[in-house]
């Protein structure tokens, strides 16, 4: 059985927009995968407001995920010093696969998840490139649609 799995930015969106994208998509559980989770810069997606709510709308889950997410060094060199989309996904990429993260996680834990990021849009994000990679790991398990 296919884990129905969503994807989600918050940049260029308004908190009405993203939170009728998450509840008409059905999403039981936000998974962030945004190394840095904190920032100012996050405003209704910063960490302990984003968890009040994600309860308080919709009864949604809320859990912070940093095995998902780059490192710092890699987010540096890619958004800092304006490095190639193509490094910065082949860096990824071995990273998940150094991490070995297909074997700590399962489809079930993606069931009626969204991965969350900062990226309005897929492209060029690493919220895509964990689904490609699990995907890939786990034969197609997920089906993943972008909010």
């Amino acid at each position: 059985m296919l884990a129905n799995t969503f994807t989600i930015g918050f940049t260029k969106s308004s908190a009405k927009n993203f939170f009728e994208r998450l509840l008409n998509a059905g999403v039981k559980k936000i998974v962030d995968v945004r190394l840095h989770n904190t920032s100012q810069l996050s405003g209704f997606a910063k960490a302990d407001d984003l968890k009040y709510l994600l309860k308080a709308i919709g009864d949604i889950e809320y859990v912070h995920e940093p095995l998902l997410a780059p490192t710092d060094e890699m987010l540096k060199e890619y958004k800092k010093k304006k490095g190639s989309w193509q490094q910065y996904e082949n860096q990824f990429l071995n990273l998940m696969e150094t991490r070995n993260i297909e074997s700590r996680f399962s489809p079930q834990n993606f069931e009626g998840a969204c991965l969350l990021c900062s990226e309005d849009k897929p492209h060029h994000c690493h919220r895509r490139l964990v689904c490609d990679y699990l995907n890939k790991k786990w034969n197609g398990a997920l089906s993943v649609r972008h909010l």
